[in-house]
């Protein structure tokens, strides 16, 4: 798991022109941060667009529901059990390493409202954790193909900071690995705490296509290129 001391290693693309905006993405389960690097181009962004895109890779550990091989993953998944699949000390370790690499790009001169936290199951949910309880307001957090680490239960320690953020929720009709329910039950509990969260479902299973991530793009660039 990493520590606050351990810088996550990652990808970084930077654009053509001087960095004004930055993407953070999370992959997922025993992927990495070359899963998600390749969707820059796809995203219709303009040319002369000023986001960084930071894709880090998770650390190695060994994964229970898969039989304890090790892979890169953000937690450990102890069970199927929504309300007790992701272990909370793991959660918590990774927040602590996503949050140095948010500050990391806020010392480097971005402001942390021109900074979207995304992620894709594994990482989607380490999204929608760190970014709620970040205590700096952020551009917007994007959750894909996920759910919350306790079911339909928010986490603890929300900051006010993200109260307003905007967020985006997408999931798979088809999704094998995460049940569609198990994305609608977060976006539900999202909004009956307030939160405003955008939620589409795509015909796919546990993937991205070409037309969500072209409504990704505009996304981000709603939010970055103001």
């Amino acid at each position: 798991m990493p520590s606050a001391s351990t810088a996550l290693e990652r990808i970084t693309i930077e654009p053509t022109t001087a960095v004004t905006a930055c993407v953070i993405w999370l992959h997922g389960l025993g992927d990495s941060g070359a899963g998600f690097a390749p969707v820059v181009p796809l995203l219709g962004l303009p040319q002369n667009h000023s986001i960084r895109f930071v894709f880090p890779h998770a650390p190695e550990q060994a994964v229970t529901i898969n039989g304890g091989y090790i892979m890169r993953s953000w937690y450990d998944i102890k069970s199927m059990d929504l309300h007790d699949r992701a272990d909370i000390n793991g959660v918590l370790a990774s927040e602590t390493a996503v949050k140095a690499l948010i500050n990391e790009q806020i010392e480097a001169g971005i402001v942390a409202e021109n900074i979207i936290l995304a992620g894709f199951s594994q990482g989607g949910v380490m999204s929608l954790f760190s970014g709620l309880r970040f205590e700096h307001k952020l551009a917007g957090i994007m959750a894909l193909s996920c759910y919350l680490p306790a079911g339909e239960s928010l986490p603890d320690d929300l900051h006010s900071a993200n109260a307003q953020t905007e967020l985006l929720q997408h999931h798979g009709e088809q999704d094998e690995v995460v049940p569609l329910f198990a994305g609608k039950m977060a976006f539900d509990a999202l909004t009956k705490a307030g939160y405003t969260s955008t939620w589409k479902t795509y015909p796919m299973p546990h993937s991205v296509i070409p037309e969500q991530l072209t409504e990704i793009g505009a996304w981000i660039s709603s939010k970055l290129m103001r």
